[in-house]
């Protein structure tokens, strides 16, 4: 632990409430209550004004380097916070919640969020470069949340995850390999973003190169701690 209490151990664990973890949940929660409050007019313009734009990101990124400095680039960070509906919550919250937490036990809240932060915005970037003609706005928290999975997978390779798994006409709980999981997982993220419709194709680039972006840079700061080891 550093001296300013910041938890920055990346090789073992520590005792860490997921303070940050809890607080993205209820900001994004806060951000669809206040979308919910609004007219349908307002909902648009807060969609329009909060989401990143592709299209638009992209002509700044053709730019020159000085020119990049853009309200519009805001959006690459405030589209993160920003749900439509009760289920596209719900599902980023669950990922959010069992993978954020021990995560966040490990490398600490500045840690966590600055994976979330910087795994969603990288996230969006790259999805921007891959789909520059888009101009529909991407909103969700699902390549910042998958970068939470890829870091997740770093720090605990070998850690089992609790699931129940259907057996017949009952759930039988089970402690399966996250590995295993995980993998399952980016696997269809993969055939999803090859197969899947042009719309949902752009949601599963998030979810594949936010969950890459988090395991690379779990790995490089588990690299970087043996190091000063």
């Amino acid at each position: 632990m550093r001296a300013d209490g910041i938890v920055t151990n990346w090789t073992e664990t520590s005792p860490h409430s997921p303070i940050v973890t809890v607080g993205i949940g209820l900001v994004c929660l806060l951000v669809l209550l206040a979308y919910f409050g609004i007219s349908p007019a307002l909902q648009q313009a807060m969609i329009e004004m909060g989401g990143m734009h592709p299209y638009k990101l992209a002509q700044i990124l053709e730019q020159s380097a000085d020119s990049w400095w853009n309200l519009s680039m805001l959006t690459l960070v405030t589209s993160i916070f920003i749900h439509a509906n009760w289920l596209h919550l719900a599902g980023n919250l669950a990922y959010l919640w069992v993978f954020g937490m021990p995560v966040e036990q490990r490398i600490g809240s500045f840690g966590l969020l600055a994976v979330f932060l910087l795994g969603g915005t990288l996230a969006n970037v790259i999805v921007t470069l891959q789909v520059p003609q888009l101009d529909t706005p991407i909103i969700g928290a699902s390549g910042a949340v998958s970068a939470l999975v890829g870091a997740y997978l770093g720090l605990f390779p070998k850690r089992r995850i609790g699931l129940f798994l259907p057996l017949g006409l009952y759930l039988q709980f089970a402690r399966v390999p996250a590995l295993l999981v995980i993998g399952s997982w980016f696997t269809l993220q993969l055939l999803y973003t090859v197969f899947g419709p042009i719309n949902a194709a752009v949601a599963w680039w998030t979810h594949v190169t936010g969950f890459a972006l988090g395991l690379s840079i779990t790995l490089m700061g588990k690299a970087l701690a043996q190091i000063r080891l």
